[in-house]
């Protein structure tokens, strides 16, 4: 069972980090900035469809601040969607501003309408931390996931990632008897085995989501992850793989149901050459992205230490202990993605 010890520590923006960002595109000046949405003057808590407290706050600001933030944040939305045509703002309109009282950076969520068509969609509004926008851009770089964000200064911009929450998914869909378990099985491997390669932790139910797409002859799944602070952060390897999870346990339990070893290392092989395919299409970025991440601190010399540690003997490979932190532990990681070599069991 995988456990996260600490409370995640915020690391900031470095200048290699930073040089990257502006590189690719990644960092906006915004008419509005986090700590601007701190000058709420009065909140109120969010209930659910069914009378529960959803632990988010609405808030409220005064008359004299509300036009300049409602119109900064649809702004915002124009630069993170539309490249910043400001066109398509003409018909939004910003219903709610939702402040997580629970989440390690307390972020904003900004639910926008279409006042035409009254469909609507979210984004956030957080505190930048490094570690969360590297798992951000490898998560763009090395899955089938493509994330838009945006930084400036100390504010991330996110947009909203739509699927079924895991815990939701185990609780109310795993009994459908339209359901192919197979398919799941399958896909929750190669999410365990693209979190694994990229070290990307703490992916217990409440931190990814199921997306469902019907094909013309079935339902295809996908697993995706919607939290990215624990990117390279815990020294535990267990904490990398959600197959250790126990909120994850009803999907294990499936894969172990349907699932021999050979069709699980099939799968995991399937992926380790997906992400291979994705490093040599991304090969500029990922060696900017590296480089900026060997030269940055994203843990505490004991995690790097036990971590490197675990993957050594794992792997059978004395090449980890040469580590000097986070970054280059998982530039190696990667560079074994390469070997074709691993053999990740599906089981507790």
């Amino acid at each position: 069972m995988a456990l996260i010890s600490k409370k995640k520590i915020i690391y900031p923006i470095s200048s290699s980090l930073r040089t990257y960002l502006k590189t690719y595109s990644r960092e906006a000046k915004l008419p509005v900035r986090y700590e601007d949405l701190l000058r709420y003057n009065n909140a109120v808590s969010l209930f659910d469809h069914k009378g529960d407290d959803t632990l988010w706050a609405t808030v409220f600001y005064p008359q004299s601040d509300m036009q300049h933030i409602h119109h900064s944040l649809k702004m915002i939305y124009a630069k993170l969607k539309a490249n910043g045509d400001m066109s398509v703002i003409e018909h939004l309109f910003v219903d709610r501003i939702d402040l997580c009282i629970y989440g390690n950076t307390q972020p904003f969520r900004i639910r926008i309408v279409n006042r035409v068509n009254d469909n609507f969609d979210y984004f956030y509004v957080k505190n930048a931390d490094a570690s969360r926008i590297y798992g951000l851009e490898l998560e763009h770089l090395l899955s089938p996931n493509r994330i838009s964000y945006l930084v400036d200064h100390k504010t991330l911009i996110e947009e909203h990632i739509a699927g079924i929450p895991g815990d939701l998914f185990m609780k109310h869909y795993l009994r459908d008897s339209n359901i192919n378990e197979i398919r799941l099985a399958k896909e929750f491997i190669k999410f365990n085995e693209r979190c694994f390669v990229r070290l990307l932790g703490d992916m217990h139910s409440s931190n990814f989501v199921i997306e469902i797409t019907p094909d013309f002859e079935e339902v295809h799944y996908r697993v995706r992850a919607i939290d990215f602070d624990q990117q390279s952060f815990e020294g535990r390897r267990s904490i990398y793989l959600p197959q250790y999870f126990k909120q994850n346990n009803p999907l294990i339990e499936l894969g172990l149901r349907n699932m021999t070893p050979e069709t699980v290392r099939q799968y995991q092989k399937e992926e380790r050459s997906l992400i291979i395919r994705r490093l040599i299409a991304s090969r500029y970025e990922i060696k900017d992205l590296l480089d900026a991440m060997t030269n940055d601190t994203l843990s505490t010399p004991e995690n790097v230490k036990q971590l490197k540690t675990e993957l050594g003997n794992y792997y059978k490979d004395s090449g980890f202990e040469k580590c000097r932190n986070m970054g280059e532990i998982v530039k190696k990681s990667l560079k074994r993605a390469f070997k074709h070599q691993d053999k990740i069991t599906f089981n507790h």
